[in-house]
């Protein structure tokens, strides 16, 4: 490999802002923020929106609406009759 080209890889502990899940692993991003994790150590924390804590693919969960077609929905909003 070579030298001085690759980002700095290091320890840090993403945080799912929906459900307050917290993990920690390896990352190049950085942030100012801190976290004391579990092992008494002192990591970046990172907050994301969507982790597989919340993600309907890892729980199984989707949270689709029905909100009919185009058609339906245009008629709706100019209150035409079909």
């Amino acid at each position: 490999m070579k030298e001085n080209i690759h980002p700095e890889y290091h320890k840090v502990v993403f945080m799912d802002m929906n459900s307050g899940f917290k993990f920690l692993t390896g990352s190049t991003k950085t942030a100012n923020e801190t976290v004391e994790w579990e092992d008494g150590n002192t990591y970046p924390l990172i907050k994301v929106e969507v982790s597989s804590d919340t993600h309907p693919f890892y729980t199984g969960v989707q949270k689709f609406m029905d909100r009919g077609g185009r058609a339906e929905r245009f008629r709706k909003r100019y209150n035409m009759k079909s």
